[in-house]
């Protein structure tokens, strides 16, 4: 039997995981993200973890195909990092040092687009080749698998999505810098504040009790029959499919994969989103389903090794 880890690095914890070539996952654990000395450590910290579970587990060296990576920043192909604000990384080459380190072969990708891949292979996305998965949290993010690769674009940024500009109008800033981004909307943050200024203006909305409203408080008062929350969550979709809408004309996806804290409000806002969807796009393109992320915070680890796959092929 061969073997792959994956080890998807974030600011706080790497979660780490085996698995089967076929995709079992055989155990998960997590490390703490050293960030000291510009995160100086956290190669070898995770090089180490690996290590030590290959002797736990008493596994032969060469049947472990290698270790995928999932890093928190843009990531070129060749696995050369620019930038890691998260973890104080500078430009250097992720699959060469940890490969170097570990003494098999390593694998690097943006942390969305290896969670994406990891729907694609056990997830949401299952029986697809070719998906955009949406990540509605505090921000928006996304990735792009096409025939069952990573899409990470010249410069390791595709799948921004959330920074695809909807409103020249706009006043507010996005996190970004810039104005009008379909993150300022379709995000955690961004339903709460378009839920927060409904409220003040409808005084007979639930919503209007609500001291510190959140996105789950806008989509529960919507379930509710709420016409106000109604109308936020039909507005918040109707701005998130006319971007999917572009999207779709570039990479035309088997599926668009929504996952995130604001995907588990579920039905109601996958249903909403099919409502708006498709009616100015190409006859083609039309039929684009909408799922639901199932893996949760392990789709990184899923990604990053079903990333080592490849290198088999």
């Amino acid at each position: 039997m061969k073997y792959l880890f994956g080890a998807d690095i974030g600011g706080t914890t790497v979660k780490l995981g085996l698995f089967t070539e076929s995709g079992e996952l055989i155990e998960k654990w997590e490390i703490k993200t050293n960030r000291e000395n510009g995160g100086a450590s956290v190669p070898q910290d995770v090089v180490n973890a690996v290590k030590d579970k290959i002797c736990e587990k008493n596994l032969d060296k060469k049947d472990v195909i290698g270790l995928g990576i999932g890093v928190p920043g843009p990531i070129k192909k060749d696995g050369t990092v620019l930038k890691c604000a998260n973890l104080g990384w500078g430009i250097f080459n992720v699959n060469e040092k940890f490969t170097e380190l570990l003494g098999l072969p390593c694998r690097a990708a943006n942390d969305a687009n290896v969670a994406a891949l990891g729907e694609m292979w056990k997830g949401g996305g299952k029986g697809c080749n070719d998906i955009v998965m949406v990540t509605l949290g505090t921000g928006v993010g996304g990735g792009v698998i096409c025939d069952g690769k990573i899409r990470a674009g010249a410069h390791g940024a595709a799948g921004e999505i959330g920074h695809i500009r909807m409103n020249d109008d706009e006043t507010r800033l996005c996190g970004c810098g810039g104005h009008g981004h379909l993150e300022q909307y379709a995000s955690a943050t961004g339903i709460a504040f378009l839920g927060s200024e409904a409220a003040k203006k409808d005084p007979a909305s639930s919503l209007s009790k609500i001291e510190n409203i959140t996105a789950k408080d806008v989509f529960d008062a919507a379930k509710a029959g709420d016409k106000t929350a109604l109308n936020v969550v039909d507005n918040v979709c109707e701005i998130l499919d006319a971007a999917l809408s572009h999207v779709a004309a570039a990479v035309d996806p088997e599926c668009f994969v929504i996952g995130g804290g604001v995907s588990k409000a579920g039905d109601i806002l996958i249903e909403t989103l099919k409502k708006h969807y498709g009616p100015n796009l190409l006859n083609a393109l039309q039929t684009t389903e909408f799922r639901l992320a199932t893996l949760g915070n392990d789709a990184g680890i899923y990604g990053c090794a079903r990333m080592m796959l490849d290198v088999t092929e």
